[in-house]
């Protein structure tokens, strides 16, 4: 299945057919290794900086016994260290990596109903113990987009951000929702395009002023008030003939 010469990878089928859909396995992994890449990056920098100090101090000063004195002061101070890191690391570390494809398991997405017909509003079901269900309704949408970071590159997914009307006079930093690990986050956000276009007409957001075409007062009798709105009628016409 192709669109605008584009391939639709699946599972964008089941999203049109109305099915509710998940975020992908990768996405899991994503968190996985930005953990990892997090301890290992904190514990570089820690590294650097305390092993840098005492070079300076006992090798480049000459303080303590130079070179020997730093051996020393390494294997005693560092150890101790470098020990305690990765203890703290684990106590924080372990339970991420238990949590996150429980929480990611527990997301659902939905943007089509399963009898077929477009819904007017875009569901997601987030949390483990507080469960936030959200329905943001189409004609709340005010932008649509689509982001990929470097580690969603990496593991080849990203996710469509959500703008809203009420979002603009609130507090709140960035979009109103987000459907994060999309593998088919590109397709999925020119569907919800499409699907908004085609609700454009009955929906219209809060700021929009619908004004009537025809504005002609029906009259429903014979009372004295009908004459007066015939006559503003009549006044109405001459009017618009002069303009």
């Amino acid at each position: 299945m192709t669109s605008e010469g584009r391939v639709i990878r699946p599972p964008i089928e089941d999203v049109e057919s109305g099915k509710v859909f998940k975020p992908s396995k990768a996405f899991r992994n994503k968190y996985w290794f930005t953990g990892i890449f997090a301890a290992i990056s904190i514990w570089l920098v820690l590294a650097g900086l305390l092993l840098g100090i005492g070079w300076l101090v006992f090798v480049v000063f000459g303080v303590g016994g130079g070179i020997v004195g730093y051996a020393g002061w390494e294997s005693m101070f560092w150890g101790v260290v470098n020990y305690w890191y990765w203890i703290l690391t684990a106590i924080w570390l372990i339970p991420a990596v238990i949590a996150t494809p429980i929480y990611i398991n527990a997301i659902d997405y939905s943007v089509i109903a399963k009898s077929g017909q477009t819904m007017p509003e875009i569901y997601v079901k987030k949390g483990i113990i507080n469960i936030t269900r959200k329905h943001v309704p189409f004609r709340t949408i005010t932008n649509i987009s689509s982001r990929a970071g470097p580690f969603d590159r990496l593991f080849g997914i990203g996710s469509v951000e959500i703008e809203t009307a009420g979002q603009s006079g609130s507090t709140s930093v960035g979009p109103e929702e987000k459907l994060e690990g999309i593998v088919f986050y590109e397709e999925l956000r020119d569907f919800i395009l499409r699907e908004l276009r085609r609700f454009k007409d009955p929906y219209v957001t809060g700021t929009e002023v619908v004004l009537p075409e025809d504005d002609t007062v029906i009259r429903v009798g014979g009372s004295i008030e009908d004459e007066i709105l015939s006559v503003l009628n009549e006044i109405r016409d001459l009017l618009r003939e002069r303009r």
